[in-house]
């Protein structure tokens, strides 16, 4: 009797730790069609005799972006929780034939009443709010293209431990605040790890994040500094990328209005400040089981004297809670010296010309589990 007590003890004993824990495999898969018009011919010309040509084939990512990942809790008792965080992007059109990696997040983290600590690579918290501002959530031709690599960020292991358009990084540690009556904020430091006698910050991150949320009410204003980066165009070193970004929403039910507004800035010691003004305005609506999106951004590059402009519509249809149909239109108009390209995962090297117009058409399937 006793030997069967204990039994049950233990078996009650282990049920109960395993609860306070789990780990969840998760991840996206999305593929879609795409075609875009207006792609540089790296040759010169083709064979019409002009210097575009069209592209077209399977793509990836075009609604979300396709991953999988691995995601842990565990709790501590007395309202603290130990984390993990493993994710990495996939290529559907062609089976990652570069490899996989943990590069879209990798953390460890600890969770309470205080909030959030993470340490790893991850996206920068300057970054985190704002995806939702963005109607197409920073994925596919319709997306705003303000965290772009506007000035060639040279990203060598030696050169920085950011992404070429800052939206991650590497060895950071960042704190995310609890909710104080819809206020929210999120810090990060990533760690420069670069030995480099010329610039003791080199690969260095900054930045963070104050967000005010209030039923249809949505408010967010960023600041973050990438120190020393090594430029490609036109060359440079030692540049600090600096980057101010204020957006928000407001859902009124039949229709949900976002906006961004955003400046970039790359000073060049010993040399002129190259600056982009960015502007998006964004409007989504519910229709039946799907939602319509119409998006346009203004692209106002002062170091070159040129802007460029883009409008963006795209609809979603759910077939379920896991997985929806999409199509996207956009077209990007660049001005003058602008040759600022839409983006279409999968259909290799898509640059534009300066002063040429991009079209760019999506339709595909998404499904997450």
């Amino acid at each position: 009797m006793k030997k069967s007590l204990i039994a049950l003890a233990v078996l009650a004993a282990s049920g109960a730790a395993m609860a306070q824990s789990s780990v969840t495999l998760f991840g996206i898969v999305d593929t879609n069609v795409s075609y875009l018009d207006g792609v540089s011919n790296a040759a010169g010309t083709n064979a019409a005799g002009t210097n575009t040509e069209s592209k077209y084939g399977i793509g990836t990512s075009g609604n979300a972006t396709s991953r999988l990942g691995f995601r842990g809790v565990e709790d501590l008792g007395g309202g603290l929780k130990a984390g993990f965080h493993l994710e990495g992007e996939i290529f559907g059109d062609d089976g990652n034939a570069s490899g996989f990696n943990f590069k879209r997040r990798s953390t460890v983290s600890l969770a309470g009443g205080f909030g959030e600590v993470r340490l790893g690579r991850d996206q920068v918290p300057s970054y985190t709010k704002f995806i939702s501002y963005d109607v197409f959530g920073q994925t596919g031709i319709g997306q705003f293209m303000g965290w772009s690599d506007w000035n060639g960020n040279n990203q060598t292991t030696a050169n920085n431990n950011n992404d070429a358009n800052g939206i991650r990084s590497s060895n950071m540690i960042s704190y995310y605040t609890p909710n104080f009556s819809g206020f929210t904020a999120g810090l990060g430091y990533g760690f420069d790890e670069k030995a480099d006698t010329t610039n003791s910050k080199k690969g260095r991150y900054v930045g963070g994040y104050v967000a005010y949320d209030n039923g249809p009410l949505s408010v967010a204003l960023s600041y973050d500094e990438s120190s020393a980066l090594v430029l490609t165009s036109p060359a440079a070193t030692g540049a600090d990328r600096n980057r101010l970004t204020l957006g928000g929403s407001y859902n009124l039910n039949v229709v949900k209005l976002n906006a961004i507004l955003q400046q970039t800035k790359d000073d060049v010691p010993g040399g002129s400040e190259r600056k982009v003004n960015a502007y998006m305005l964004g409007a989504s609506a519910p229709v039946g089981a799907g939602e319509v999106k119409l998006q346009y951004a203004l692209y106002d590059q002062k170091a070159i004297d040129s802007k460029a402009h883009q409008i963006s519509l795209g609809y979603v249809h759910n077939l379920s809670k896991r997985t929806a149909v999409y199509g996207t239109v956009a077209y990007m108009d660049n001005k003058d010296a602008s040759k600022l390209n839409l983006s279409a995962k999968g259909l290799g090297t898509i640059d534009a010309r300066a002063g040429d117009s991009q079209t760019g058409v999506q339709v595909g399937i998404r499904h997450s589990f």
